[in-house]
């Protein structure tokens, strides 16, 4: 039985419970100093990559928060930030943020170990109106090995939107992302020493800085019962440039790779 079969009995029971002490819920806020505690909380399932390369991919459960509490936001996604400046639709500010490793194993099996690292940098984003976002982020990895990590960029726009009539309360929203990632942080992932090679069996690669890939996500929203909801999400990533030239990638991996994700959050 897949994870996520599993996990429906778990998710369903906590939904249930949730809806019938919502009052609770919001009690426990107040008494915690969190009664402006904004946004979405929930968990669920992801088919993801194991790895930037696409060597294999996984079931993994994931967390789901998109949490705001006055200038502080929570995301899964792009970490801890702080709306250090807001004025006319920009806000700018320092983030936080957390760069999944990989194990050599299974197909990475006689590559290095690339443990986490955390990502320190900082960010602007412009919305001209709600519903509609561009952002750029900057930042470098801190926690690694010797020799990994290194500089990370993004740059990219974000559309929200109803699906079909308002009394539903359908919302879709679309993204695109370009990442970008400098020779250090693109070797970290892509790159083959001799050592690594021999091995492996996967071509020596010595990888470069540059565009890593262009992201494209369709995310959706389905109210359920209460404050709960059905978020999902289908993302498409092409590696360019040295990524995508990568003998790992060509090898063992794809230049192309899909995700799919599903949860059910809370709205506070």
């Amino acid at each position: 039985m897949p994870p996520f079969t599993r996990a429906l009995p778990l998710l369903c029971v906590l939904l249930l419970s949730t809806v019938a002490h919502a009052d609770e819920v919001s009690d426990t806020l107040d008494s915690l100093g969190l009664s402006g505690l904004k946004g979405m909380a929930g968990a669920g399932y992801a088919y993801r990559p194991y790895d930037p390369t696409a060597s294999h991919y996984e079931f993994k459960p994931i967390p789901y928060l998109d949490l705001s509490l006055g200038s502080i936001d929570l995301d899964s996604e792009d970490g801890l930030s702080w709306n250090a400046l807001k004025l006319d639709g920009w806000s700018a500010g320092p983030f936080v943020n957390y760069v999944p490793g990989r194990d050599g194993d299974d197909q990475l099996r006689g590559l290095r170990n690339v443990p986490g690292m955390g990502e320190v940098g900082g960010f602007v984003e412009y919305s001209p109106f709600e519903g509609l976002r561009a952002f750029a982020r900057t930042g470098h990895t801190f926690g690694g090995a010797s020799g990994q990590g290194g500089m990370l960029a993004q740059l990219g726009s974000e559309a929200d939107y109803p699906m079909g009539p308002q009394s539903m309360g359908i919302f879709g929203g679309t993204t695109v992302t370009a990442h970008y990632a400098n020779a250090e942080q693109t070797r970290t992932f892509f790159g083959v020493s001799q050592q690594e090679s021999a091995a492996s069996g996967i071509r020596p690669y010595r990888a470069s800085g540059g565009l890593q890939d262009i992201t494209l996500s369709q995310s959706a929203a389905f109210p359920l019962v209460g404050n709960w909801s059905l978020l999902t999400s289908v993302s498409w990533v092409h590696l360019t440039d040295s990524a995508a030239d990568s003998s790992i990638v060509k090898q063992r991996g794809s230049a192309d790779q899909g995700e799919v994700d599903a949860a059910l959050a809370y709205h506070f």
